[in-house]
C-alpha cells in the first residue's frame, strides 16, 4: 500500500507503514501532524479509513492550554482510533471574540495541541471556511463536541449527512480561558485548588 519517496517528492506518504510511523508515534511530529490543506486531510483520513480505523473529529480554540483541554482531548480520543482536531485560526477567533483574542497565536496553539496525548492530526479552521466544511471533509465516524456547540436539530442533521454519530461532552475546565485572562488583567490570583485536587486524588 505504501510507495517509496522519490527525490523531490513532496507531501506525506500515505502507506500503512508511514501512517503508523508518523501519525501514531509518541513524539509530537508537528511537521507531519499539522496538515493545512483540507484536500490533504481528506486523503490522509481516507487512507486511515481504508485501514479500518475509526476516525474521531473535534474542534476548538485551545487558547492557553489547560488541564480541561487535555482531559477533553483524551476523552475524545477514546471514541475511536485516530483523533483529528480542527483548531480555530487567529482570524476566526478575532471575528468571534474581538481584537484582543486569541491570547496565544495559532502556530503556538497548533504546536501545543500536537503535544497532547492521543492527538493524531491538527488542521486550521478559518473564518472564511463554509459552515461545517471540516466535518464534511473528514466525514468522521464520531464527531465530539461540547454541550453548547450544536442544537438537537443540528446534531440530527450532522448524523444524517456527515458523520456516524455525535458525542457530546461536558466542559472539563474548572475555569474558562476568558475568565483566566480577566483575572490576569485585574491582578486577581487564581483560587486555590481543593485539597483533594492538590493532593492528586
Amino acid at each position: 500500500m505504501g510507495r517509496a519517496r522519490q527525490n523531490g517528492d513532496s507531501g506525506p506518504l500515505l502507506g500503512a507503514q508511514t501512517l503508523s510511523a508518523s501519525l501514531f508515534a509518541d513524539a509530537s511530529n508537528f511537521e507531519q501532524r499539522f496538515v493545512e490543506s483540507y484536500d490533504q486531510v481528506a486523503t490522509i483520513v481516507g487512507a486511515l479509513k481504508t485501514l479500518g480505523l475509526r476516525v474521531v473529529l473535534t474542534s476548538g480554540s485551545f487558547d492557553i492550554i489547560h488541564e480541561g483541554h487535555s482531559m477533553y482531548l483524551e476523552a475524545a480520543r477514546h471514541f475511536g482510533d485516530f483523533l483529528t482536531v480542527g483548531l480555530d485560526s487567529d482570524d476566526k477567533i478575532r471575528s468571534r471574540k474581538g481584537p484582543d483574542r486569541p491570547a496565544v497565536p495559532q502556530m503556538e496553539r497548533l504546536r501545543m495541541v500536537t503535544h497532547q496525548r492521543g492527538v493524531g492530526l491538527v488542521t486550521l479552521k478559518h473564518a472564511f471556511h463554509t459552515r461545517w466544511q471540516l466535518i464534511k471533509t473528514v466525514s468522521p465516524d464520531v464527531l465530539v463536541a461540547t454541550e453548547d456547540t450544536y442544537t438537537e436539530a443540528e446534531i440530527a442533521e450532522l448524523e444524517a449527512r456527515y458523520c456516524t454519530r455525535v458525542e457530546v461532552l461536558e466542559r472539563m475546565a474548572t475555569v474558562s480561558t476568558s475568565a483566566r485572562l480577566r483575572r490576569i488583567q485585574l491582578g486577581i490570583p487564581e483560587p486555590e485548588a481543593a485539597p483533594e485536587v492538590a493532593a492528586g486524588r
